[in-house]
């Protein structure tokens, strides 16, 4: 119950009832509600500060539970490249060095994801750079597994094929120990002793008495059995798996074109055609088209000291060759 107020008049000697103007008592209204509302929104935000709603409290353990699956992931990230990494090292200078295939570049199998902007919808906001930046990671480790995996495919085919390649690569010597009289002349910059210049010489010139057999290195078909003007009677061998070998100046030939040979047939006879001045077979070695040093491959059917002796006669610098 509102107070009463009076007014005492000393002229009457009485007091009187004050009574407040309606104005008055409209402000006084307006105040009290202002007061009241402002209280509320102070009051309010205070409370906020330091006391949560449950919805509030609710969301906020959502964030904190995502943070911690976040980095969890993220430490599982981390785990499995270092499992891929130890998985493509093994794969490129274990495997596929036994099988002698290319290594993989690194630049293959961590490239990224070029082209149409892939992580448009993940910016725009407070964690876009954190879940880009995982997300990214995640591509880039799911293209390593796929590319090793296609890798390990092509390993299982090699694998299959492993007793024909062994077969195929041309391990043995052309020319019989017991027949090889010696090695003239090596791999590399030679002079010719016909045309009396200096140029790379692709194979190793064995030297034995006219018409002791020529043997197949290797496993393979015959591509060429024919006379050239500089190799004269030649024979080359297509092995597979990126291997040929050339049997040149041969006195004559003991297989045609298209002949299926096994490693150790007699493939023709040594002698002196073509641009040779002696007797002797002039046996080169090529790898995915290019010449390489046919000296690496004598493992089938020499002894160690045997193969060291022609390695060290082949790689002598001498004046010149036969051919």
């Amino acid at each position: 119950m509102a107070k009463v107020k009076y007014h005492y008049n000393p002229e009457t000697l009485s007091f009187h009832k004050i009574i407040p103007k309606k104005r008055r008592v409209l402000f006084n209204g307006i105040l009290l509600f202002l007061a009241f509302t402002l209280n509320a929104v102070i009051g309010f935000f205070v409370l906020n500060s330091f006391f949560q709603s449950p919805k509030e409290k609710a969301l906020n353990r959502e964030i904190e539970n995502l943070k911690m699956n976040y980095k969890l992931l993220s430490r599982k990230e981390k785990q499995h490249n270092e499992r891929i990494a130890e998985i493509e090292y093994r794969d490129n200078t274990i495997y596929r060095q036994f099988f002698e295939a290319s290594p993989i570049p690194d630049e293959v199998r961590k490239a990224g994801f070029g082209g149409v902007d892939r992580y448009k919808d993940m910016d725009g906001f407070d964690n876009s750079k954190m879940i880009i930046d995982l997300t990214k990671q995640m591509d880039i480790l799911s293209k390593r597994i796929v590319v090793q995996s296609k890798s390990l495919d092509d390993i299982i085919k090699m694998a299959e094929n492993k007793e024909e390649m062994l077969a195929a690569i041309p391990a043995i010597s052309p020319v019989k120990k017991e027949h090889l009289t010696h090695v003239a002349s090596g791999y590399g910059w030679r002079m010719h002793p016909i045309l009396k210049i200096r140029r790379m010489h692709n194979g190793i010139d064995f030297v034995a008495k006219e018409g002791t057999p020529i043997y197949a290195s290797g496993t393979g078909t015959v591509v060429e059995a024919e006379r050239s003007s500089s190799f004269g009677n030649v024979v080359k061998i297509n092995h597979g798996f990126g291997y040929e070998t050339v049997y040149a100046h041969l006195s004559r030939l003991a297989v045609p074109a298209g002949k299926r040979v096994k490693r150790g047939d007699i493939i023709g006879y040594m002698g002196s055609t073509g641009l040779s001045v002696s007797t002797h077979l002039h046996y080169e070695v090529h790898k995915n088209g290019s010449p390489v040093d046919p000296v690496n491959f004598f493992y089938g059917n020499l002894t160690p000291e045997e193969y060291l002796a022609i390695q060290n006669a082949a790689n002598q610098e001498g004046g010149q060759t036969l051919d």
